[in-house]
């Protein structure tokens, strides 16, 4: 469901689902707000909020792997966060 919660940058339009499909407007299209499983933006979108939802939290993206995460703490110990596809470690 991660993919769920990202945001889309541009408009993006799908036929009704089935089992949903308004019988007075059949030809109507949906308009996306948030993304979906499935959508090639998924990915890319959810990894957009997260890694601002990281920098905004003191975590510093590693310079050679985008999706390693480090933030040092008061009394000097580290926290390390590695992510894979929508897995966190």
């Amino acid at each position: 469901t991660a993919f769920f919660h990202g945001d889309l940058d541009e408009e993006i339009y799908m036929s009704q689902p089935e089992g949903f499909i308004d019988s007075e407007n059949e030809d109507h299209v949906c308009l996306l707000q948030k993304s979906l499983y499935g959508l090639k933006q998924s990915p890319k979108q959810w990894y957009k909020r997260f890694d601002s939802f990281m920098v905004s939290h003191d975590f510093a993206r590693n310079q050679y792997d985008n999706c390693v995460y480090s933030k040092k703490l008061s009394d000097g110990s580290y926290i390390y966060l590695l992510l894979y596809v929508d897995d966190m470690l």
